[in-house]
């Protein structure tokens, strides 16, 4: 409609029944609409809404262990870490000592290893080295470019 002043303008939106609302306030002359406001706030609030829903945030899933693990448990765990990177979601993987256990560490890094060694198909990113945090070996893996 061009330049209005803002009386003239809001005499317009108050005779069809709708609000003057401010687009653009940063311009020299700001940018303003003829709209319902409460149509217009319930529509930017609703595809807010629908881009959160597709939005995808990731969870850090965690894999517990021990150390003296069999063959086809450690299978299952190592799937799971899979079915997780390739997910989008962070790994925290817990390797637990308890007791004597604990004079050990070097076969819970051992075990680390293997892990990452096994993984090693999978792009994923080692965000946490492995490290020990009380009594448990802690590495946290995040997916990486490609999943």
């Amino acid at each position: 409609m061009g330049v209005i002043k803002t009386s003239e303008a809001l005499e317009m939106a108050y005779g069809r029944g709708l609000d003057l609302v401010v687009v653009s306030s940063e311009r020299e002359t700001p940018v303003a609409k003829i709209i319902d406001y409460g149509k217009y706030k319930f529509e930017t609030e609703k595809r807010a809404k629908d881009a959160k829903k597709k939005q995808h945030t990731p969870d850090v899933k965690e894999v517990k262990m021990r150390y003296k693990i069999d063959v086809h448990d450690y299978n299952v765990k190592l799937k799971n870490i899979k079915k997780f990177l390739v997910s989008g979601n962070k790994v925290k993987i817990v390797i637990m000592l308890r007791g004597r256990e604990i004079q050990h560490t070097s076969m819970a890094f051992d075990l680390m290893n293997r892990i990452s060694r096994d993984l090693e198909e999978e792009t994923f990113i080692i965000e946490k080295k492995a490290s020990m945090e009380g009594k448990n070996a802690i590495m946290i893996l995040a997916p990486g470019k490609s999943a």
